[in-house]
């Protein structure tokens, strides 16, 4: 079985009309496709200050006939996105949520440390990450999904605040053949490269895109239009992606 699946991340929604007017884009673009996606990712900094009130506004734009899975980043408030996004009481702790979508495990991962900006997956969330991969059939495979990138991406912005102690999380895919990939957010800029031995993909952002050491001086550029990607896990196991600018 093939898996179809959109991702969006870092939306930063802080009641303005900018930040509304790019997500409103991305989701009237996903939801106008002639084929629809199995399930959207939404790789954290869903909310911009973590608000009850931007989390509002979230769950009105992601509103969606396909599934909306998410995790949170490091500007996500965890008792406001449980109150407000899960309908559950606004408690701390990491949150994490596993998903079946067309034949795949999607795992929804909380890599954030409130208060910080870099992140961890914390002793609780690798424990319920190795429970969860143990507990599927074999012939299941799994993607793994969270914020922050385990891995260097050449610039100093989100190098100085990427994922901590990697080697934790890599240790435990190695022990669990079915994982096809890892997918984050975070850095602002689509990326491609490999951890663990597996695709390590890093969505765009839909509110600012991160302009690289050699493109100039200035990390944000606001100008550009907000981004997607689109993620097809094949019968093989084999990820395939494709990035989207809407206009």
């Amino acid at each position: 079985m093939t898996t179809l699946l959109a991702q969006i991340s870092d939306l930063h929604l802080d009641g303005s009309e900018r930040a509304t007017r790019r997500a409103t884009r991305v989701m009237d673009y996903l939801r106008a496709l002639p084929h629809p996606v199995d399930a959207l990712l939404v790789t954290g900094d869903i909310a911009d200050h973590g608000t009850e009130a931007e989390y509002e506004e979230a769950a009105r734009l992601l509103s969606a006939s396909f599934p909306v899975l998410i995790c949170p980043g490091n500007h996500d408030v965890r008792p406001a996105y449980r109150k407000t996004l899960l309908d559950e009481p606004a408690a701390d702790g990491p949150i994490n949520r596993v998903h079946q979508v067309a034949g795949t495990a999607i795992l929804m991962c909380d890599s954030t440390i409130p208060g910080r900006d870099d992140g961890l997956l914390d002793a609780e969330t690798l424990n319920w990450i190795s429970t969860t991969l143990a507990g599927l059939p074999e012939d299941t495979p799994a993607l793994i999904a969270f914020h922050q990138p385990p891995v260097e991406l050449h610039h100093p912005l989100p190098d100085s605040m990427r994922l901590q102690q990697p080697e934790d999380l890599a240790a435990l895919i190695d022990a669990h053949p079915q994982v096809a990939a890892v997918i984050t957010g975070h850095a602002h800029t689509a990326a491609a490269s490999m951890f663990a031995g597996r695709p390590l993909i890093v969505g765009p952002a839909v509110t600012w895109t991160l302009r690289l050491p050699w493109e100039g001086d200035r990390p944000a550029d606001r100008d550009q239009p907000p981004g997607l990607a689109f993620h097809i896990l094949g019968e093989d196991r084999r990820l395939t992606t494709h990035y989207r600018v809407v206009l």
